[in-house]
């Protein structure tokens, strides 16, 4: 579920800049005889890949994740002359079936903040890992707020202003962390996201199959949507609104036709189309954030 590239760097060129505007640029054991304990693992950077002047690629090994991750940070300009300024943080969420480096692949991001004093942070998140610690398996949430966090403070300036963007799963995950942990980020933006994952069986049912799909046991994510209707709703955006009270948003989603940034001939993106046609979702969402803001 990510969309045609053309349509995805359409929208990162028409509602990027939006988010970078509003949420960034602006904020400028002494032994005792016991037996010895040993320390819990803890995260850290085994390689590092200069990709291009301001573009590297890390692999973390995660003990959140049990093995390494790819993360791709676009530096922020000056950042090997101003040696103690820390600087304000982009997340960007890659959609299912993609992996850290789709931003910079299929969109035109890295011009987009060229000159500008973001710390951009593109880390995998998995092919079917829908931005969660599951029940049974990876934490991707513990990897990406507190592991990758604490990597991106003490080695790579970070300060603590961040916002949160990501498309079609991604665009899932960035409006529940922000909703999972208020405060953390000061805007979030949805490209095509999933933002209503129990707005009816074959929504629940559909998400299930792009974990099965992936070759893994959907009941290890989110358990199933009835019986386990709790953790669903703790990691559905809609269930959550009230958690985005006084977050910046930006919700977008196109209808699948080709547009000026598609090839020529290009053909309609049917998973678009989908999502266009499960509007309710987010008007249902944009009426609960109505309401949260107003309590």
């Amino acid at each position: 579920m990510t969309g045609s590239p053309g349509y995805r760097m359409d929208l990162v060129r028409r509602a990027g800049a939006v988010l970078l505007v509003l949420a960034l640029v602006a904020c400028h054991s002494r032994s005792t005889g016991a037996p010895a304990v040993t320390p819990a693992p803890v995260p850290s950077i085994v390689a590092t890949t200069q990709v291009s002047d301001r573009i590297r690629d890390l692999t973390i090994r995660s003990p959140a994740v049990g093995g390494d991750v790819g993360v791709r940070l676009i530096l922020p300009a000056g950042f090997g002359t101003a040696t103690t300024t820390r600087y304000p943080v982009l997340y960007l969420l890659h959609g299912s079936g993609d992996s850290h480096i789709g931003w910079t692949r299929s969109t035109d991001v890295a011009t987009l903040v060229a000159g500008t004093p973001v710390l951009v942070v593109m880390p995998d998140g998995g092919g079917a890992g829908f931005y969660s610690d599951w029940r049974h398996g990876p934490k991707w949430e513990t990897f990406h707020l507190v592991e990758l966090w604490q990597l991106l403070k003490t080695q790579y300036r970070a300060s603590d202003v961040r916002a949160i963007a990501g498309l079609s799963m991604g665009g899932l995950g960035a409006l529940d962390y922000a909703a999972r942990h208020p405060g953390t980020f000061r805007a979030a933006a949805s490209f095509s996201g999933v933002v209503h994952t129990r707005l009816a069986p074959g929504e629940s049912q559909a998400y299930q199959g792009i974990v099965r799909d992936s070759g893994l046991d959907p009941e290890d994510l989110w358990g199933d949507p009835i019986n386990n209707a709790d953790v669903w709703a703790a990691h559905n955006p809609y269930d959550q609104a009230a958690g985005l009270k006084g977050t910046k948003l930006f919700l977008a989603v196109g209808n699948g036709t080709p547009g000026p940034l598609d090839p020529r001939g290009a053909r309609a993106a049917s998973t678009e189309s989908y999502l266009h046609l499960h509007w309710a979702g987010r008007r249902s969402l944009a009426h609960r954030l109505v309401a949260a803001a107003a309590a």
